[in-house]
């Protein structure tokens, strides 16, 4: 069999903005580490690298866990990773469901054996954590399960109430923090967390293809107290940590390269510093608001219980959300992400995230957003990219 390689051509996707629910646009450095020579996962350097990304993996988490790494795998390989080593066939896990995130959750408790409470709260809303105390009243669920930015709706969840309602009914606190982590603060071991995953790709701006995770000892006791086997061998994390640990036991060929561009990424957010990062994608996120609010749009999700970094925008009745989606695209190389589940056609999900939270795709994203929307035939109301100057101005 013989094939013209010369049909295929070189790989150009052109220039994009990445203003979607993710991934977000990545640093030249790290596209830089990323294109390092790839080595031996046992060489001596790349298991200092090892070493050096889970240092920064602590310090981003807050959390002095050692069992903190990245799996080889995207985000829903951290969610799976969480449930699979902690979880077994007739445990009880509640989870707080506000979204699809908090649904797929579900989706892999009823898959692991595990027997589900399901706690459902509006969408575009956070859970009460009292309809969650009331529904946990009598109970002791071996898992208590919360999506902390749930990215399909742009709500963000406190976790301090939940985390005591956890201690309070003797479970494990398992937090999703794909969208979070990197935008705003996830203490992990200041809250109480026993389980956290993330992904690479959202406000840590690295490509898409890890998941941090990281275990308190307590969720260590758990996996090593288990009477079943984990289900997963390649997420089973009694045999991964020995591959990051001191051991260095050969598990599974890491993704090497990735772990560059990874490590390279949490260099660059110690370099900005944590406070600094998360006042940053709070104040762009501000005068984001400010800009569509001034222009005649509402948001979703009420503002005590919006996330900085995934703001969700109603779509104006008459405005066709995917032409919209697809002029920003054409005309501006903007990309943004539409609504899910029981959202789709309902929300525009707009992104900053990391290195895509910056005062200048704020201007530019009001600007192309007014231009397609007055395309679309709606009377915008002037003034929007002067109430996002506002808002920076008066910081």
């Amino acid at each position: 069999m013989t094939i013209d390689a010369g049909r295929f051509r070189d790989i150009d996707p052109g220039v994009r903005v990445l203003m979607g629910p993710g991934p977000s646009d990545v640093p030249p450095r790290v596209l830089q580490a990323l294109a390092a020579p790839c080595i031996g996962h046992l060489d001596g350097y790349f298991l200092q690298i090892m070493d050096e990304t889970q240092t920064l993996l602590r310090f981003l988490f807050q959390t002095d866990n050692a069992l903190t790494l990245p799996v080889s795998g995207t985000g829903s390989a951290g969610m799976e990773t969480c449930f699979v080593n902690l979880v077994e066939p007739g445990d009880e896990v509640a989870v707080c469901v506000n979204g699809v995130f908090g649904t797929r959750m579900c989706d892999i408790v009823r898959r692991v054996g595990g027997k589900l409470l399901r706690i459902d709260a509006e969408w575009g809303r956070a859970a009460d954590p009292e309809a969650v105390r009331r529904a946990l009243k009598g109970r002791n669920p071996k898992l208590l399960a919360v999506v902390h930015a749930e990215t399909s709706t742009g709500a963000c969840q406190s976790l301090q109430p939940l985390a005591s309602i956890a201690r309070e009914t003797g479970s494990l606190f398992m937090v999703d923090t794909v969208t979070s982590l990197g935008g705003m603060e996830v203490a992990v071991d200041k809250t109480g967390i026993d389980a956290v995953y993330s992904g690479s790709q959202k406000c840590q701006s690295c490509p898409p293809g890890l998941a941090p995770v990281t275990f308190s000892p307590r969720a260590v006791e758990v996996m090593g107290k288990r009477k079943t086997p984990i289900t997963s061998w390649y997420l089973d994390m009694t045999m991964v940590r020995s591959y990051w640990g001191s051991e260095r036991k050969y598990h599974h060929t890491a993704p090497i390269n990735m772990i560059y561009a990874l490590r390279e990424a949490l260099r660059i957010i110690a370099e900005e510093g944590l406070e600094a990062r998360f006042a940053r994608h709070r104040l762009n996120h501000r005068a984001l608001v400010a800009g569509v609010e001034a222009m005649g749009l509402s948001m979703l999700v009420p503002e005590p219980e919006r996330l900085p970094m995934l703001n969700a925008i109603r779509i104006p009745a008459g405005v066709d959300d995917k032409r919209v989606r697809k002029a920003l695209l054409e005309n501006f190389s903007i990309e943004i992400g539409g609504g899910l589940g029981e959202l789709a056609g309902k929300i525009w999900r707009v992104g900053l995230m990391g290195h895509s939270s910056c005062r200048r795709n704020v201007f530019l994203f009001l600007s192309a957003l007014e231009a397609t929307l007055k395309a679309e035939g709606m009377k915008v109301a002037p003034g929007g990219l002067q109430a996002a100057s506002a808002v920076y101005e008066a910081a």
